[in-house]
């Protein structure tokens, strides 16, 4: 009897745990099956003719061959190839089919390496209530480039603060082993500031002014991003090598869950 109140006041205040609204999950995909559709879109081709080389000179064409994208062994590959003197990738977004606006997003990946590789998880709004880019925002969770390994990077823009300007407001931590093992790369995106982790340790908060939208359009929607680019302005930065090819990103898995109270 005695055993059995235990188990049950252990069990009660287990599921009090699971059940804070902090912890409440919103959406994901643990990729078990082929790619769900209806959660993510594949992106293809080279931007052109409006965005040619996806605005940062990057010289990776999108394509949905298997060789390219895939779920294998319950993890999602975008794998990136050089072929006939073209480099190939994957691109998925989750605009149109899942967008939030405040959460405590995260993704479980391990990240391709070398000169050229240029991997992101990020975020832009499903509609540029603020004007284009940067104006309505973009959030990125996690950026690497492959000159520079073991360096993550976590970032927003702005109208205020962006790349164009050298205002973008971000920061870095370290992740040596960045290729050889998983790790989740998340934010906690809040009202009023935008926390960057990487397994669970902070290393970044970006705060809202409270001087309006150019400083802080994130009051409204966004959409997810998981590519790999390869080049750019930032990823060929110091030139691609061609021979590190093929070279992947892989998900283990993309979890959505209601914001979480603030670590700082």
């Amino acid at each position: 009897m005695i055993a059995s109140m235990i188990f049950y006041f252990w069990a009660m205040a287990f599921a009090w745990i699971s059940n804070d609204p902090k912890e409440k999950l919103l959406w994901s995909d643990e990729f078990s099956q082929e790619l769900d559709t209806l959660k993510w879109t594949i992106i293809t081709g080279d931007g052109c003719p409006d965005l040619c080389g996806w605005g940062n000179n990057e010289r990776q064409v999108y394509a949905q061959a298997k060789e390219n994208l895939r779920i294998e062994n319950g993890l999602l590959v975008l794998e990136a190839h050089y072929t006939d003197s073209v480099f190939s990738s994957a691109r998925i977004t989750s605009r149109g089919k899942a967008q939030w606006k405040y959460g405590y997003i995260e993704v479980k990946a391990k990240l391709p390496q070398g000169r050229g590789t240029w991997p992101a998880i990020w975020m832009l709004p499903e509609v540029f209530q603020y004007g284009n880019w940067p104006h309505s925002g973009e959030i990125d969770i996690m950026e690497h480039v492959g000159y520079d390994p073991g360096v993550i990077h976590g970032t927003v823009h702005t109208g205020a603060f962006n790349h164009i300007k050298g205002t973008q407001k971000g920061k870095q931590i370290e992740v040596p082993d960045f290729a050889e093992n998983f790790h989740v790369y998340a934010v906690n995106w809040l009202e009023d500031r935008i926390e960057f982790y990487v397994d669970d340790a902070l290393y970044h908060v970006f705060y809202n002014t409270g001087e309006g939208t150019e400083d802080w359009p994130f009051d409204h929607p966004f959409y997810l991003l998981l590519n790999v680019a390869v080049g750019g302005n930032w990823g060929g930065k110091e030139g691609v090598d061609s021979l590190v090819f093929p070279q992947r990103m892989e998900i283990d898995y993309v979890r959505v869950y209601q914001a979480r109270e603030p670590k700082s």
